[in-house]
């Protein structure tokens, strides 16, 4: 387990390593390649597009289904979350902040048919994050960047729960 759960963080951190999104097309897969130009210009997006008083802006990396990538471009603090069904991967692309998991959320209330919002976490556990670092918060798992220092950028992957092989 643990050395899948390596494999696939290396995969994905070498995705963005890389270098104009650009779909290869071959009838045995599929795969979508993000250069490392593109990242910025998404981040020269986000900072174009974020509104004053606005906590968090999203961009889209890639999206290939059943994987949603995103960019957050985030400059304040945001509401916690949980998803019931997904996991969800982060990589800190730039600055620094406090993420917070686990715990409970505060003032919690559902947001649509899977996922949960609160105005903050008790009783979890707070980590400081900076650029390189990567967060993996399992599904059902309470998380929230409860301090942001100046702009923190993530790439974010949510990690839909596999679907049980049929017996």
């Amino acid at each position: 387990m643990r050395a899948t759960l390596i494999g696939f963080l290396l995969a994905v951190i070498a995705l963005f390593a890389a270098g104009p999104v650009a779909a290869q097309t071959s009838e045995a897969a599929v795969a979508k390649y993000v250069s490392s130009a593109d990242i910025q210009a998404l981040v020269t997006k986000a900072m174009a597009e974020h509104k004053p008083g606005a906590a968090n802006t999203l961009e889209s990396i890639l999206q290939l289904a059943p994987y949603n990538v995103n960019l957050e471009y985030r400059t304040g603090v945001a509401t916690a979350s949980v998803h019931e069904h997904e996991a969800e991967l982060f990589v800190v692309l730039d600055g620094s902040g406090t993420v917070v998991t686990g715990g409970k959320l505060i003032n919690e209330k559902r947001v649509d048919a899977a996922n949960l919002q609160g105005t903050g976490i008790e009783g979890g556990m707070p980590r400081a994050v900076a650029k390189g670092d990567v967060i993996f918060v399992p599904e059902n798992t309470p998380h929230w960047y409860s301090q942001v220092n100046g702009t923190l950028i993530l790439m974010s992957m949510h990690v839909p729960r596999p679907v049980p092989a049929a017996q």
